[in-house]
């Protein structure tokens, strides 16, 4: 089935549905085995190359990639034909390397985070060869892996706000951008590098880009609710693994005729990143959209950041820091929120402005 050329209006799977749905599984795929990699390194220890969580990551970033260069080998070949390009199918197609290829800019972007993560796999691969195994989960080529994913992880979105005059497409928008925003709680562990002083930079940053990534999805999607969608489904996400993450690494680890440490507590590394306020942040935003996009971000970050030490009180992982560093981390938040408000409402603009004008449109 040609994906990319106009064809009649009888088709039962929309356009553009199933090679965008492969590129969103994909990441799905990846992002299962992040939280699966994160408990392993807990709750186990060192790994190797070739594990079940590794393994998860490269086949969920090469099922992305594939999609993606079968659909910009799929446009090249209708292009060069003087063929009529769908430009619902990932948006309208560029030109790469002296117009050898027409890539539609949103599987363009996924495609690149895939390569890239090809690149840095192999890195890994060298790594594991070199030490025998991983340590930590913040290795060098682990750190080139995630950002490279988180790349595909944009173009996922990008390729479904093109859509998001379609239902699926809305959906699509609203779940990538939840992936998106989960799969970015361990990116946001790289500023514990970062000299904070009295304010706690990871607190900051889960602030900033929680806020950033769900206005950026309300934003793309421009519709009532959308903010509480996102924030809805980063609670599902968080909500199953929560269940999954400790289970599969028990069962791994039995499987593999290894223990699990003796001080481990059970409780899932990633889905314990995620701020549960989300959903608070989000009825904040819904009830304040109609202000500047930089008051609901300020307020959103501000929540977060007065919200992260409690739930890791609830949850036993943390206690209540000291009130100058709680505050000063709260005053910081909301001022990284704010540019995260606005940033999301600019950068939703611009995927809105991805979808073909409707003159382009075919039915």
């Amino acid at each position: 089935m040609d994906i990319t050329a106009v064809a009649s209006p009888a088709r039962t799977v929309p356009r553009g549905l199933v090679p965008a749905g492969l590129v969103l599984g994909g990441t799905v795929i990846s992002l299962i085995g992040l939280t699966w990699d994160i408990q392993w390194h807990s709750d186990v220890g060192p790994d190797t190359f070739f594990t079940m969580p590794h393994l998860f990551l490269y086949a969920g970033s090469a099922i992305s990639g594939l999609a993606s260069l079968v659909v910009v080998l799929m446009t090249t070949a209708n292009t060069k034909r003087d063929k009529t390009v769908d430009p619902i199918v990932g948006g309208r197609a560029v030109g790469v390397f002296g117009r050898t290829f027409a890539a539609p800019v949103g599987y363009l972007v996924s495609g690149i985070g895939a390569a890239l993560f090809l690149v840095y796999g192999l890195w890994d691969q060298w790594w594991h060869g070199l030490y025998g195994f991983d340590a930590v989960i913040d290795s060098p080529p682990h750190i080139g892996l995630l950002l490279s994913i988180s790349i595909t992880m944009v173009g996922a979105v990008m390729i479904f706000a093109v859509a998001r005059d379609q239902r699926w497409g809305i959906w699509g928008v609203v779940g990538s951008a939840a992936v998106l925003l989960v799969f970015s709680m361990v990116n946001v562990l790289g500023l514990r590098a970062l000299p904070g002083g009295i304010v706690s930079t990871v607190n900051v940053g889960m602030g900033f880009f929680s806020v950033m990534i769900l206005f950026t999805g309300a934003y793309a999607v421009s519709r009532r609710g959308g903010f509480l969608a996102v924030a809805l489904t980063v609670a599902a996400l968080q909500a199953v693994f929560w269940w999954f993450s400790p289970w599969a690494t028990r069962v791994y680890a039995d499987a593999s005729g290894l223990p699990l440490r003796d001080y481990t507590d059970g409780i899932p590394g990633l889905p314990n990143l995620i701020p549960m306020s989300l959903i608070i942040v989000a009825v904040a935003a819904e009830l304040l959209r109609r202000l500047p996009a930089w008051i609901p971000g300020a307020l959103g970050g501000a929540i977060i950041a007065a919200f992260v030490p409690v739930q890791r009180i609830i949850v036993g992982t943390g206690g209540f820091p000291n009130l100058d560093r709680y505050v000063a981390t709260i005053v910081a938040a909301a001022a990284f929120g704010a540019l995260a408000g606005m940033l999301g409402r600019r950068f939703g603009q611009i995927l809105r402005h991805l979808a073909p004008a409707k003159e382009d449109r075919h039915a």
